[in-house]
């Protein structure tokens, strides 16, 4: 945050032509010799107050006996006499509650709202089911491979997010109740959101912006009603973004993908109907030859596009991308995968524009081959064994995974993603 409000100050001062002074190593509240040795170089340590500043600070406060301390009590409290003419004080009639005072641990006012009731198993954490779901379908919804997986994954930690296609369910007049089913998969431990569509704009599901619109308002409502509290995402691909300022590319990619416009996706975004949203890199290879806009030039358009539009105050920015697997597993070398690590991780990150990176670390296609980043049966490789190293940033790395597809099992699936993401989308279906 404190780097991202410095960036915001820098980018407004320059805009006014006026400079600020930069980093220097040698600052005296630099205490960059505190962190690891594997902190990233864009991640700056600096004192609040430094070591002798603080001592300074304590003996003001300490000296003679906490002088100063006793000084700077609290302030006298505000007292209302209600007997006096003049002063109405609200009663158990006309206000809140019964107008009895209680001690603490008495029973509420019997009727009174409690936002949810627990629902708690002998030996499990607790949790609130605020959309009145059934005890049955939370309870088929724990049953099914999602819900096995979304249980593997909390045991180790993993921050969880449902991944669902809503697209055919909304068309066919069926959503509520596949949100429904969602919402009781939702509501277990470990939960943070739900990602209820991937590709929106951009694959030919929908015919008109208009559709696309209704689609996200009408999901998005449906879901804020019956998964209260549980963020909301949805993935695509803005391929303008990646030509930068060339008029002829942004020209032909707004001809040839009228549906997922800047415009569109940004509106979703402030108007609150999701709070994160994916953009994919897989076109940033091929799509700009034309052009002359190689792979690393077209995501460096991509970040900065979405960096200028501020999307981020308004909700989180997150890379996906797959080009670390490959059929069978990994074929790249050590050094591959590190230049691989910084085009399309590092990038990402540096240059403040996503908050997160989702790396597609197996699926399987229609003709049944599997693509993995790591070995089979978690064979390691080179690519794995880097990927693992990246331990400063894992909370910012995430993956999905299919439950109806695993490599092993969702325990021993769970524990070795683990090793390399902070989060985790699980496959619920459509």
């Amino acid at each position: 945050m404190r780097l991202r409000q410095i960036f915001v100050i820098g980018l407004a001062l320059s805009l006014l032509g006026i400079g600020v002074p930069a980093w220097a190593q040698d600052d005296p509240k630099n205490c960059n010799d505190l962190m690891a040795a594997d902190t990233p170089a864009y991640v700056v340590c600096r004192w609040m107050a430094t070591p002798e500043e603080a001592a300074d600070i304590a003996r003001f406060w300490l000296d003679n006996d906490g002088e100063h301390l006793q000084e700077a009590g609290p302030l006298d409290p505000i007292v209302i006499d209600c007997t006096e003419p003049g002063n109405v004080c609200p009663t158990g009639e006309d206000g809140d509650g019964d107008g009895i005072p209680r001690d603490a641990g008495d029973p509420d006012v019997e009727g009174a709202e409690d936002g949810g009731t627990p629902e708690c198993k002998e030996g499990e954490s607790c949790y609130v089911n605020p959309a009145r779901l059934s005890q049955a379908e939370i309870a088929q919804a724990e049953k099914t491979a999602a819900g096995q997986a979304v249980q593997a994954a909390a045991k180790e930690n993993l921050r969880i997010w449902i991944n669902a296609e809503l697209t055919g369910a909304w068309k066919d007049g069926k959503l509520d109740a596949a949100v429904r089913k969602l919402a009781a998969l939702a509501v277990q431990p470990g939960v943070a959101g739900i990602r209820f569509t991937t590709q929106l704009g951009f694959d030919q599901t929908f015919k008109t912006a208009d559709e696309i619109d209704k689609f996200v308002a009408e999901t998005s409502a449906a879901l804020r009603k019956l998964a209260p509290g549980k963020k909301l995402a949805v993935h695509t691909v803005v391929p303008v973004l990646g030509c930068g300022a060339d008029e002829a590319c942004k020209t032909e990619m707004t001809k040839k993908h009228p549906l997922s416009t800047p415009e569109r996706v940004g509106a979703w975004l402030s108007k609150g109907q999701i709070d994160q949203l994916a953009l994919d890199s897989g076109l940033l290879a091929t799509e700009y030859a034309t052009w002359k806009i190689d792979a690393v030039a077209a995501q460096r358009n991509q970040w900065i596009q979405v960096r200028a539009r501020a999307w981020d105050a308004y909700g989180q920015i997150a890379s996906e991308d797959a080009g670390f697997a490959a059929t069978g597993a990994s074929k790249l070398t050590t050094e591959q995968t590190t230049q691989a690590i910084n085009d399309r991780i590092a990038i990402p990150l540096q240059t403040d524009a996503a908050e997160t990176v989702t790396l597609w670390s197996r699926w399987k296609d229609e003709q049944g081959q599997v693509s993995r980043t790591f070995g089979e049966k978690w064979a390691t490789n080179a690519t794995w064994d880097q990927l693992k190293k990246l331990t400063s940033v894992r909370p910012r790395l995430a993956t999905v995974y299919d439950p109806a597809n695993p490599e092993v099992d969702p325990a021993t699936d769970m524990k070795n993603l683990a090793e390399v993401f902070g989060q985790v989308y699980v496959h619920a279906g459509a």
